[in-house]
């Protein structure tokens, strides 16, 4: 007996495990189906990138300088990629609020389901439109003349890094999503989203700002993946000399981790405390 019952634990762990990826798995299947019935709303996702990097690259391009030298839109597009990356965290508020508006999160947590799944789900599928996103935002920008001057190892590098931001930022959208009251309060976030991307390198180098903002933007986490997408990419990068800048790298490593490491159980943790 004694010898049996490690055996039989580790098939309740392999269980748990199963029905935990079996979950996130229909979890994720329903939110690309919804996309799918719903072209409007996927059309408007993956179509404002493109008016973005239009309205940036040719009406404001022109009067943008790179400190240092370089060509404007060459700097632009790595800003461009991770601007989308981030403020894609409110689509994932706006559709996990709705759920829950609409009492489908109430009847998720009335099934024998992993507490995890939602969360789980939620980010597997918005990682799958991220991909799309940025596919259809590369070949804007290689239409419009952007080049990766890297090799393609350090190209599919960048690339990654753009979606770990993404995939952590994912966890703060669903977090959100879970504690806004209504999808009214949720629309209220955009006056969040909207400093978070412009308060960075994304657009603007931080060296040209005021002392202080530039400060704030070279230590923003979405100014370190900018950096670290530019150099992966062989874009001009327009460094102001800070200790965050020269190690861009790293912290388009460490900072993903950290908002992972504290966003994505707090979702957990709200979706198991909800009323019934």
């Amino acid at each position: 007996m004694t010898t049996l019952e490690p055996h039989a634990t580790d098939g309740r762990e392999r269980s748990r495990a199963y029905w935990a990826l079996a979950d996130c798995w229909n979890v994720t299947r329903r939110s690309l189906t919804h996309y799918q019935r719903q072209p409007l709303a996927i059309i408007w996702q993956l179509g404002f990138p493109i008016i973005s990097v239009l309205l940036y690259g040719y009406v404001f391009g022109s009067a943008m300088k790179v400190p240092g030298g370089g060509d404007y839109r060459e700097f632009l597009m790595p800003g461009m990629f991770a601007t989308t990356m981030t403020m894609g965290f409110m689509s994932t508020a706006m559709a996990v609020v709705t759920d829950a508006g609409k009492g489908v999160i109430d009847r998720f947590r009335s099934m024998p389901m992993a507490p995890s799944a939602v969360a789980t789900g939620r980010g597997v599928a918005d990682l799958v439109v991220a991909c799309a996103e940025l596919a259809i935002l590369a070949a804007t920008a290689l239409a419009i003349g952007w080049r990766a001057g890297g090799s393609p190892l350090e190209a599919v590098a960048a690339f990654a890094l753009l979606l770990l931001l993404r995939f952590s930022l994912i966890w703060v959208g669903v977090w959100l999503g879970l504690v806004v009251p209504n999808a009214e309060s949720a629309g209220g976030l955009y006056a969040i989203a909207f400093p978070v991307t412009m308060i960075s390198s994304a657009l603007v180098a931080p060296s040209l700002m005021p002392g202080w903002l530039g400060a704030l933007a070279a230590w923003n986490p979405v100014s370190s993946t900018v950096t670290a997408a530019r150099q992966l990419f062989g874009n001009p990068v327009a460094s102001g000399g800070t200790w965050v800048e020269e190690h861009a790298l790293l912290m388009a490593l460490v900072w993903p981790l950290v908002v992972t490491l504290v966003f994505l159980p707090l979702a957990v943790r709200r979706f198991q405390r909800l009323s019934r």
